[in-house]
């Protein structure tokens, strides 16, 4: 496992999560790291290693979508090398919009982490009838 040193306030080493295959529209990032945006645990910015200010905001589900459990194929699970679903972190790409109360998620395209291999895949459920645009409010 790698570790970047991120130009950020909480200026830090933090592992390198690499994707099995690039974020749709970003072919040439594919290592990032999750830095946490606040201490509740509830906001990070998952940040390119490899391009100056390429970050996306995201969150675990659980606070905001309890019920939220996308169903993750058998190709997306050897991908990330993970041999225990237990191991996999879950999260939601924000749009935060003009404040937080027009900030969305993507419940579309969740991105799945292997916490132990620091691998990850951006899923595309193109076929689960879930919201691109979800309003993010605290359940």
């Amino acid at each position: 496992m790698s570790v970047a040193t991120v130009g950020h306030p909480e200026t830090t080493t933090l592992p390198v999560i690499d994707f099995v295959a690039p974020m749709p529209g970003f072919p040439d990032d594919r290592r990032f790291v999750l830095v946490r945006l606040e201490d509740t645990g509830m906001l990070y910015a998952l940040t390119s290693v490899d391009s100056a200010g390429l970050r996306f905001l995201v969150v675990p589900p659980a606070q905001f979508f309890p019920d939220y459990a996308p169903e993750i194929d058998d190709d997306a699970l050897a991908a990330l090398g993970a041999s225990d679903a237990s191991d996999l972190l879950v999260l939601l790409v924000v749009t935060a919009g003009d404040g937080v109360q027009d900030a969305t998620v993507n419940l579309m395209a969740p991105i799945v982490l292997d916490q132990r291999s620091r691998r990850a895949v951006q899923l595309i459920l193109s076929r689960s009838g879930l919201s691109v645009r979800q309003k993010l409010v605290v359940a």
